[in-house]
């Protein structure tokens, strides 16, 4: 968030660029400025120091403040709206963070309903949910989920994958597959045998 002086400097320069005021042009002393801006003169005095800094002005000592260019008003303007966009854009991040922290409790809290289910019933039905451990021998360990066709090959779908005792939620089509992973799958009722079909093709 830009700062008081800060918005001044802005407007001066906005200023500036509009032709209100023209290279060798004298600026309003600080005290007009004060009143002009409605803060102390403290805060135009920082106002006028970034200005200086940034080429804008020239402070000279018994003349007052003398516009010096018109140009670097225009990268002076653009430097503060790169910030905001920055700004904005880390804003974003962060929201979008802590909906991502929520959806992933959300589905965490499905995929224990999910695993739980899925062992309380494991000797009663053979259907959806089920979980399913790659060997080392299995084809599709090295590939991603993409590369596998997974879904299309098997019509069901991945929710979570196991993997040195750490639970990995909606994993996305590029997560690779590794000897040792749990997968844990939905799916339709044929989806079972499809997917024992397609992970023990060739393999044990």
């Amino acid at each position: 968030m830009k700062s008081v002086y800060q918005k001044i400097a802005i407007d001066i320069a906005n200023r500036i660029l509009n032709g209100d005021f023209s290279v060798g042009d004298k600026l309003h002393g600080r005290s007009s400025l004060s009143s002009l801006y409605k803060v102390s003169p403290e805060t135009v005095r920082k106002a006028v120091m970034l200005l200086n800094e940034m080429g804008i002005v020239e402070v000279v000592k018994g003349s007052g403040i003398i516009i010096k260019s018109v140009d670097n008003c225009l990268k002076f303007i653009n430097k503060f709206k790169n910030i905001d966009v920055i700004n904005s854009s880390k804003s974003e991040i962060l929201d979008l963070l802590d909906e991502k922290t929520l959806l992933d409790k959300k589905i965490e809290t499905k995929i224990n309903e999910i695993v739980d289910y899925s062992d309380r019933f494991a000797n009663t039905s053979p259907f959806m949910p089920f979980e399913f451990k790659i060997y080392e021998d299995f084809d599709i360990v090295g590939k991603t989920i993409s590369e596998s066709n997974f879904r299309k090959n098997t019509n069901a779908i991945i929710v979570g994958i196991k993997r040195n005792g750490k639970l990995m939620l909606s994993p996305d089509p590029y997560n690779i597959f590794k000897k040792g992973d749990t997968l844990f799958v939905i799916g339709e009722e044929d989806s079972y045998n499809r997917v024992k079909q397609f992970l023990y093709k060739q393999n044990r």
